[in-house]
């Protein structure tokens, strides 16, 4: 692998984004067919395609992923499109040595054409050297707008799964279980005004609550409704 590679590689897993974390009944077959593409049980595919609106959870779920595969003994590395396409492509050189490969949000490399090339180069290498892909973006393959039939074809080759959005009580849940793990307690009348006054999506209440454990530690004060409010700025 490349020195850019090898420098571009060092990725720090967030630490709460486990599959343990990841409180979705609705989405609880998709976690275990995860699993199962990361222990290669029941024979399965190189490849797998998850997608899913934004704020659904699919980065939090390749985290989880590189998470488990590490606790199975196998190396893996979770990288976002968002990066690599400011980098050369030659930065994805050697990654089919690693066991598990994820790729963040396909869809912003849809346009580039150099890019396209060079994942879909990857995915026959992964497939030569017995490896695992995982890809997320945030619509099915075929309305990600890719434009080397070729590509889109390792896109459908493999597993494809759809993660579905949480309901307002699996939001209440992970964000407790957050605020849990950062030794916060959030009480249910907080979670329901943030769930009523901020965006809705997980990604966005996430980034609410790491700022509310900031200001909180900074002020040393608990977090309650009218903490929120003076921190949020909220009437």
């Amino acid at each position: 692998m490349k020195q850019i590679a090898q420098l571009a590689l060092s990725v720090q897993l967030p630490d709460d984004e486990t599959f343990t974390s990841f409180t979705s009944e609705e989405n609880k077959a998709v976690v275990n067919q995860l699993k199962s593409f990361i222990t290669r049980a029941e024979k399965q595919p190189n490849s797998f395609y998850l997608f899913g609106l934004s704020g659904v959870g699919k980065s939090h779920l390749l985290h989880a992923c590189s998470s488990y595969a590490a606790q199975q003994g196998k190396t893996s590395v979770c990288l976002s499109c968002a990066e690599l396409k400011q980098l050369p492509v030659e930065v994805l050189d050697g990654l089919e040595q690693i066991d598990l490969i994820c790729l963040d949000d396909i869809n912003l490399i849809a346009g580039d054409k150099q890019w396209q090339q060079a994942i879909f180069d990857l995915y026959n290498r992964v497939l030569e050297q017995n490896k695992c892909l995982l890809v997320s973006g945030d619509e099915s393959a075929q309305q990600l707008g890719i434009t080397l039939p070729d590509l889109l074809s390792r896109l459908t080759w493999g597993l494809t799964e759809q993660v579905k959005p949480l309901d307002d009580e699996e939001k209440s849940a992970a964000l407790q279980h957050r605020a849990m793990q950062r030794g916060l307690l959030l009480t249910d009348e907080a979670v329901r005004f943030l769930l009523n006054r901020s965006n809705r999506d997980m990604t966005s209440l996430l980034e609410t609550l790491d700022v509310l454990d900031k200001a909180s530690i900074r002020e040393q004060r608990k977090i309650t409704i009218p903490f929120i409010k003076e921190v949020l700025g909220l009437s």
